[in-house]
């Protein structure tokens, strides 16, 4: 017996290396030493830096790998993949350096695998980050055929007097949201059982008339009239890094921030507080895409479920002083990120208050 029988393909694997060394070697920064399929990736610290400060994060992409399996298409997940952890580490007021990849599968599929880091490297050049190495791993029987799974870590950088820890945070700050592309990556357990229960197929296009609660807005169905389900759910996590760090560094006056993921907007906003505070937000202040509006009717999913399970079009808050605000908002639509204020910051225990109970 050899390695093959008992399935794991070594050539499939130097194939497969092969293929995505271009894609990888495309993101490196300056700062990546050594060259490509070392035991471990190098980077040296930007010049420039008094007190720097590593912020790291990690994540995947969860049950949203289903549907990139059940279309057979893989271009998008490697985006999500990197924006879910680019997007952590920039709260912090970071700048991502550098992305390290982990790839699992039951059977090494060269093409389909090439076209996930093919993604992640779109992100990672989205991000301004190095991909700077991964793992792949081809583990027979523990996978379905067909199916991988996806982790990813970034570390980024910040000099320690513009780190932000919720410190800066005042009552009164007001928070604005910046626009989602969608249901990004977190709720599709319950997008995929909702989709299942009632018999859709990914290949749908059932965007007709239905009923929304108001607490929900006007419901718009044909803004996805043309797409079908699935494309319209595999629209990759938007990545922010760009467009706040330009901010930041135009000398906007940034508090706080919050990736919006799983929990939404009542866990993840919090998160960005000093002790003594909490939001007040007003759903009224910005339109909730009509994705979100066809899920909770086609569910029968509350108000309140759906804003603790996903982002209702805002994937990023920013708190910033009431003299700055007009200005955040007109630099991020300049950037081509559509923003708005969606609430304030006010005293109490750290609870997100205006939302549907």
């Amino acid at each position: 017996m050899d390695y093959r029988e008992a399935g794991v393909d070594i050539e499939a694997g130097r194939t497969f290396v092969e293929q995505i060394r271009s894609l990888v070697t495309k993101t490196y920064r300056p700062e990546v030493l050594g060259g490509f399929g070392g035991f471990s990736g190098m980077f040296q610290l930007p010049a420039g830096y008094h007190e720097p400060i590593l912020v790291s994060g990690t994540d995947g992409v969860g049950t949203k790998l289903k549907l990139a399996h059940a279309l057979n298409r893989h271009d998008t997940v490697g985006i999500d993949l990197v924006a879910m952890c680019v997007n952590d580490v920039l709260t912090s007021g970071a700048e991502p350096l550098f992305f390290l990849d982990y790839l699992a599968t039951g059977h090494l599929e060269p093409d389909q695998l090439t076209q996930v880091v093919a993604g992640i490297a779109q992100g990672c050049e989205m991000a301004g980050c190095s991909l700077l190495g991964g793992e792949t791993a081809e583990m027979p029987g523990f996978y379905q055929v067909g199916e991988y799974d996806l982790a990813g870590f970034s570390v980024g950088i910040v000099e320690k007097s513009q780190l932000l820890d919720g410190s800066q945070v005042q009552i009164g700050d007001v928070v604005v949201g910046l626009a989602s592309q969608g249901v990004h990556s977190n709720g599709f357990s319950l997008v995929r059982k909702i989709v299942s229960d009632r018999q859709f197929d990914w290949g749908d296009r059932p965007w007709q008339a239905i009923p929304v609660p108001d607490c929900l807005g006007e419901y718009h169905p044909e803004w996805l009239a043309e797409q079908t389900l699935g494309e319209v759910l595999l629209t990759p996590t938007q990545i922010y890094v760009k467009p706040i760090l330009a901010a930041r560094k135009a000398g906007l006056a940034i508090h706080g921030m919050a990736h919006i993921t799983g929990g939404g907007l009542p866990e993840n906003t919090p998160r960005c507080l000093a002790a003594g505070q909490s939001i007040q937000l007003d759903p009224a202040h910005w339109q909730v895409p009509p994705i979100f509006q066809w899920l909770a009717a086609a569910g029968e999913v509350s108000p309140a479920a759906m804003f603790d399970t996903f982002n209702m079009g805002i994937g990023f808050v920013v708190i910033v002083p009431t003299e700055q605000v007009e200005a955040v908002i007109r630099g991020f639509g300049t950037a081509g990120l559509a923003a708005t204020a969606i609430g304030e910051v006010i005293a109490g225990s750290g609870e997100v208050l205006g939302l549907p109970q």
